[in-house]
Protein backbone atom coordinates (compact mmCIF):
# COMPACT_ATOMS: atom_id res chain seq x y z
CA UNK A 1 0.00 0.00 0.00
CA UNK A 2 3.00 2.26 0.79
CA UNK A 3 4.79 1.35 -2.45
CA UNK A 4 1.42 2.54 -4.12
CA UNK A 5 1.30 5.97 -2.46
CA UNK A 6 5.07 6.57 -3.19
CA UNK A 7 4.59 5.75 -6.91
CA UNK A 8 1.33 8.25 -6.93
CA UNK A 9 3.21 11.14 -5.24
CA UNK A 10 6.43 10.35 -7.54
CA UNK A 11 4.27 10.33 -10.54
CA UNK A 12 2.70 14.10 -8.97
CA UNK A 13 5.84 15.42 -8.37
CA UNK A 14 7.40 14.61 -11.89
CA UNK A 15 4.37 16.01 -13.50
CA UNK A 16 4.90 19.32 -11.25
CA UNK A 17 8.28 19.23 -12.86
CA UNK A 18 7.33 18.71 -16.40
CA UNK A 19 8.49 21.90 -19.12
CA UNK A 20 6.00 23.37 -20.94
CA UNK A 21 6.15 26.02 -23.22
CA UNK A 22 4.03 28.88 -24.20
CA UNK A 23 3.81 29.90 -27.75
CA UNK A 24 2.50 33.42 -29.11
CA UNK A 25 2.09 33.14 -33.14
CA UNK A 26 1.05 35.29 -36.13
CA UNK A 27 -2.40 33.87 -37.25
CA UNK A 28 -1.62 34.70 -40.72
CA UNK A 29 2.39 33.80 -41.48
CA UNK A 30 2.39 31.16 -37.97
CA UNK A 31 5.50 32.69 -37.23
CA UNK A 32 6.51 32.58 -33.57
CA UNK A 33 6.09 35.83 -31.77
CA UNK A 34 6.74 34.99 -28.12
CA UNK A 35 7.58 31.87 -25.83
CA UNK A 36 7.93 31.18 -22.53
CA UNK A 37 8.98 28.07 -20.79
CA UNK A 38 7.61 26.95 -17.89
CA UNK A 39 6.61 24.08 -15.37
CA UNK A 40 3.64 23.96 -13.40
CA UNK A 41 5.98 24.09 -9.93
CA UNK A 42 7.16 27.44 -11.57
CA UNK A 43 3.76 28.91 -11.82
CA UNK A 44 2.54 28.20 -8.64
CA UNK A 45 6.25 29.66 -7.00
CA UNK A 46 5.63 32.88 -9.22
CA UNK A 47 2.12 33.05 -8.50
CA UNK A 48 2.50 33.23 -4.51
CA UNK A 49 5.34 34.90 -4.94
CA UNK A 50 3.20 38.10 -6.73
CA UNK A 51 0.65 37.06 -4.15
CA UNK A 52 3.15 38.17 -0.96
CA UNK A 53 4.79 41.09 -2.63
CA UNK A 54 1.52 42.19 -3.46
CA UNK A 55 -0.17 41.51 0.27
CA UNK A 56 3.00 43.15 1.97
CA UNK A 57 2.87 46.38 -0.29
CA UNK A 58 -0.92 46.90 0.61
CA UNK A 59 -0.16 46.72 4.34
CA UNK A 60 2.61 49.08 3.73
CA UNK A 61 0.93 51.52 2.51
CA UNK A 62 -2.22 51.49 5.42
CA UNK A 63 0.44 51.01 8.11
CA UNK A 64 2.60 53.93 6.81
CA UNK A 65 0.61 55.97 4.84
CA UNK A 66 -2.12 58.79 5.72
CA UNK A 67 -4.09 56.15 3.84
CA UNK A 68 -5.20 54.41 7.47
CA UNK A 69 -6.75 57.33 8.65
CA UNK A 70 -10.16 56.28 5.90
CA UNK A 71 -10.34 52.76 7.73
CA UNK A 72 -12.33 52.70 10.53
CA UNK A 73 -11.04 53.09 14.00
CA UNK A 74 -7.84 54.71 12.84
CA UNK A 75 -8.99 58.00 13.10
CA UNK A 76 -7.07 60.85 14.09
CA UNK A 77 -7.01 61.55 18.02
CA UNK A 78 -7.32 65.68 17.22
CA UNK A 79 -10.02 65.38 14.93
CA UNK A 80 -11.91 63.58 17.45
CA UNK A 81 -10.76 65.57 19.64
CA UNK A 82 -11.78 68.89 18.11
CA UNK A 83 -15.19 66.82 16.61
CA UNK A 84 -16.20 67.14 20.74
CA UNK A 85 -15.41 70.64 20.96
CA UNK A 86 -17.36 71.47 18.15
CA UNK A 87 -20.28 68.97 19.63
CA UNK A 88 -20.27 70.80 22.68
CA UNK A 89 -20.06 74.55 21.45
CA UNK A 90 -23.17 73.51 19.36
CA UNK A 91 -24.72 72.42 22.55
CA UNK A 92 -24.08 75.90 23.95
CA UNK A 93 -24.96 77.48 20.96
CA UNK A 94 -28.48 75.85 21.22
CA UNK A 95 -28.88 76.75 24.74
CA UNK A 96 -27.83 80.33 24.20
CA UNK A 97 -30.57 80.18 21.31
CA UNK A 98 -33.82 78.71 23.50
CA UNK A 99 -32.41 81.67 26.37
CA UNK A 100 -32.63 83.81 23.55
CA UNK A 101 -36.25 82.89 22.63
CA UNK A 102 -37.39 82.93 26.44
CA UNK A 103 -35.89 86.40 26.79
CA UNK A 104 -37.88 87.91 23.48
CA UNK A 105 -41.05 86.33 24.07
CA UNK A 106 -41.31 87.73 27.02
CA UNK A 107 -40.21 91.07 26.08
CA UNK A 108 -43.63 90.93 23.50
CA UNK A 109 -45.46 89.99 26.47
CA UNK A 110 -44.58 92.78 28.31
CA UNK A 111 -44.97 95.05 25.14
CA UNK A 112 -48.69 93.59 24.05
CA UNK A 113 -49.84 93.94 27.84
CA UNK A 114 -49.79 89.70 29.04
CA UNK A 115 -48.32 90.40 32.52
CA UNK A 116 -48.67 87.48 35.16
CA UNK A 117 -50.99 87.54 37.52
CA UNK A 118 -50.43 88.69 41.19
CA UNK A 119 -48.53 86.23 43.53
CA UNK A 120 -50.37 84.51 46.18
CA UNK A 121 -50.68 85.97 49.26
CA UNK A 122 -47.92 84.86 51.82
CA UNK A 123 -49.18 82.50 54.71
CA UNK A 124 -48.57 84.29 57.74
CA UNK A 125 -44.90 83.90 59.27
CA UNK A 126 -45.12 81.40 62.16
CA UNK A 127 -40.79 80.69 63.16
CA UNK A 128 -40.94 83.47 65.44
CA UNK A 129 -42.85 80.41 67.83
CA UNK A 130 -39.28 78.50 67.39
CA UNK A 131 -37.03 81.13 67.85
CA UNK A 132 -36.03 80.64 71.44
CA UNK A 133 -35.75 76.54 70.95
CA UNK A 134 -32.56 74.91 71.78
CA UNK A 135 -31.21 73.00 68.60
CA UNK A 136 -27.88 72.42 69.62
CA UNK A 137 -27.44 68.53 69.83
CA UNK A 138 -26.54 66.97 73.72
CA UNK A 139 -23.41 65.22 74.15
CA UNK A 140 -25.38 62.17 74.30
CA UNK A 141 -26.38 62.25 70.59
CA UNK A 142 -23.27 63.41 69.19
CA UNK A 143 -21.50 60.10 71.07
CA UNK A 144 -24.46 58.38 69.10
CA UNK A 145 -23.86 59.82 65.81
CA UNK A 146 -20.20 58.95 66.47
CA UNK A 147 -20.29 55.73 67.43
CA UNK A 148 -22.80 55.33 64.50
CA UNK A 149 -20.79 56.58 61.45
CA UNK A 150 -17.46 54.72 63.07
CA UNK A 151 -19.75 51.18 62.72
CA UNK A 152 -20.75 51.81 59.60
CA UNK A 153 -17.08 52.59 58.19
CA UNK A 154 -15.94 49.24 59.99
CA UNK A 155 -18.53 47.57 58.43
CA UNK A 156 -17.74 48.67 54.73
CA UNK A 157 -13.86 48.18 55.51
CA UNK A 158 -14.61 44.57 56.56
CA UNK A 159 -16.84 43.97 53.04
CA UNK A 160 -14.43 45.60 51.13
CA UNK A 161 -11.65 43.56 52.67
CA UNK A 162 -13.75 40.60 51.71
CA UNK A 163 -13.99 41.40 47.97
CA UNK A 164 -10.29 41.23 47.89
CA UNK A 165 -10.73 37.64 48.02
CA UNK A 166 -12.98 36.73 45.59
CA UNK A 167 -13.25 35.87 41.56
CA UNK A 168 -11.83 38.91 40.72
CA UNK A 169 -8.08 38.01 40.92
CA UNK A 170 -8.77 35.78 37.67
CA UNK A 171 -9.13 38.61 35.60
CA UNK A 172 -6.23 40.15 33.65
CA UNK A 173 -6.76 44.31 34.19
CA UNK A 174 -5.38 46.46 31.50
CA UNK A 175 -3.76 49.44 33.01
CA UNK A 176 -5.92 52.35 31.83
CA UNK A 177 -2.64 54.99 31.95
CA UNK A 178 1.24 54.93 33.21
CA UNK A 179 2.11 57.94 35.59
CA UNK A 180 2.97 58.79 38.99
CA UNK A 181 0.20 58.09 41.72
CA UNK A 182 -0.54 60.90 44.00
CA UNK A 183 -3.77 59.70 45.71
CA UNK A 184 -3.99 56.34 46.62
CA UNK A 185 -7.64 54.76 47.33
CA UNK A 186 -9.07 56.13 51.24
CA UNK A 187 -12.53 54.99 52.11
CA UNK A 188 -12.09 56.82 55.51
CA UNK A 189 -11.40 59.74 53.82
CA UNK A 190 -14.20 59.70 50.92
CA UNK A 191 -11.34 58.88 48.11
CA UNK A 192 -12.47 55.84 46.68
CA UNK A 193 -10.36 55.82 43.66
CA UNK A 194 -6.48 56.23 43.21
CA UNK A 195 -4.95 59.84 41.01
CA UNK A 196 -2.87 58.57 38.64
CA UNK A 197 -0.69 62.29 36.79
CA UNK A 198 0.45 61.40 33.42
CA UNK A 199 1.20 63.27 30.04
CA UNK A 200 -1.74 65.72 28.85
CA UNK A 201 -3.47 64.24 26.25
CA UNK A 202 -2.30 61.23 26.98
CA UNK A 203 -4.80 57.99 25.99
CA UNK A 204 -7.46 56.56 28.30
CA UNK A 205 -8.17 52.70 27.98
CA UNK A 206 -10.57 50.31 29.08
CA UNK A 207 -9.30 47.78 32.13
CA UNK A 208 -11.97 45.07 30.86
CA UNK A 209 -14.31 44.24 28.10
CA UNK A 210 -17.74 46.02 28.95
CA UNK A 211 -20.14 48.23 28.00
CA UNK A 212 -20.69 51.95 28.16
CA UNK A 213 -23.37 52.72 31.07
CA UNK A 214 -22.65 56.54 31.10
CA UNK A 215 -20.55 59.14 29.14
CA UNK A 216 -21.21 62.71 30.00
CA UNK A 217 -20.03 66.24 31.79
CA UNK A 218 -20.58 66.76 35.51
CA UNK A 219 -19.15 70.21 36.69
CA UNK A 220 -17.65 68.43 39.96
CA UNK A 221 -15.67 65.52 38.10
CA UNK A 222 -15.34 66.93 34.45
CA UNK A 223 -15.87 64.67 31.80
CA UNK A 224 -16.16 61.14 33.03
CA UNK A 225 -17.17 57.50 31.35
CA UNK A 226 -18.47 54.68 33.66
CA UNK A 227 -17.74 51.08 32.18
CA UNK A 228 -19.77 47.78 33.53
CA UNK A 229 -17.97 44.57 33.13
CA UNK A 230 -18.91 41.20 33.65
CA UNK A 231 -19.16 40.04 37.56
CA UNK A 232 -21.18 42.95 38.75
CA UNK A 233 -17.79 45.09 38.34
CA UNK A 234 -17.73 48.36 37.15
CA UNK A 235 -14.76 50.89 36.45
CA UNK A 236 -14.89 54.80 36.48
CA UNK A 237 -12.59 57.54 34.70
CA UNK A 238 -12.52 60.61 35.61
CA UNK A 239 -11.82 64.21 35.12
CA UNK A 240 -10.85 63.51 30.87
CA UNK A 241 -10.16 66.39 28.32
CA UNK A 242 -13.06 64.99 25.78
CA UNK A 243 -14.40 61.34 25.52
CA UNK A 244 -13.92 59.39 23.02
CA UNK A 245 -17.07 56.97 23.33
CA UNK A 246 -20.90 57.36 24.09
CA UNK A 247 -23.17 55.25 25.71
CA UNK A 248 -24.19 51.66 25.07
CA UNK A 249 -21.39 51.38 22.99
CA UNK A 250 -19.18 48.20 23.78
CA UNK A 251 -15.51 48.18 24.65
CA UNK A 252 -12.48 45.83 24.31
CA UNK A 253 -9.94 45.65 26.66
CA UNK A 254 -7.00 47.70 26.45
CA UNK A 255 -9.35 49.82 23.85
CA UNK A 256 -9.17 54.02 23.78
CA UNK A 257 -11.99 55.56 25.58
CA UNK A 258 -10.99 59.39 26.45
CA UNK A 259 -8.39 61.69 26.33
CA UNK A 260 -6.42 62.88 30.06
CA UNK A 261 -7.18 66.14 30.79
CA UNK A 262 -7.83 68.36 34.14
CA UNK A 263 -11.80 69.44 33.74
CA UNK A 264 -14.42 69.72 36.91
CA UNK A 265 -13.70 71.26 40.07
CA UNK A 266 -12.61 68.60 41.71
CA UNK A 267 -9.41 68.16 39.30
CA UNK A 268 -6.00 70.52 40.36
CA UNK A 269 -3.73 69.13 37.32
CA UNK A 270 -4.24 67.18 34.01
CA UNK A 271 -4.81 63.54 35.88
CA UNK A 272 -6.79 60.42 36.05
CA UNK A 273 -9.03 59.64 38.60
CA UNK A 274 -9.70 55.81 38.21
CA UNK A 275 -12.29 53.73 40.26
CA UNK A 276 -13.21 50.22 40.26
CA UNK A 277 -16.45 48.84 42.08
CA UNK A 278 -17.52 45.62 42.60
CA UNK A 279 -20.88 44.46 44.18
CA UNK A 280 -21.71 48.01 44.88
CA UNK A 281 -18.96 48.67 46.99
CA UNK A 282 -15.69 50.64 46.34
CA UNK A 283 -12.54 48.10 45.76
CA UNK A 284 -8.66 49.59 46.46
CA UNK A 285 -7.65 49.82 41.64
CA UNK A 286 -3.93 49.45 43.22
CA UNK A 287 -4.44 45.82 43.96
CA UNK A 288 -5.28 44.55 40.72
CA UNK A 289 -3.34 46.70 38.28
CA UNK A 290 -0.33 48.12 37.75
CA UNK A 291 0.72 51.42 37.40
Amino acid sequence: MSEIKNSRWKIFTEQLRNKYRLVILNDDSFAEKFSLRLSPLGLIILLGSITILMTTLVISLVAFTSLREYIPGYGNIQDRKAIVNLTTKTDSLENALVARDWYINNILNILSGKTEGKPPRPSKDSTGKYANLNIKPSEEDINLRNNIENNLLESTSNKVTANKNNALVNFFFFTPVQGFITSSFNIKDGHFGTDIVCKENELIKSTLDGTVIFAGFTSDDGYVIQIQHNSNLTSVYKHQSSIIKKTGDFVKSGEPIGIVGNTGENSKGPHLHFELWYNGFAINPQDYVVF
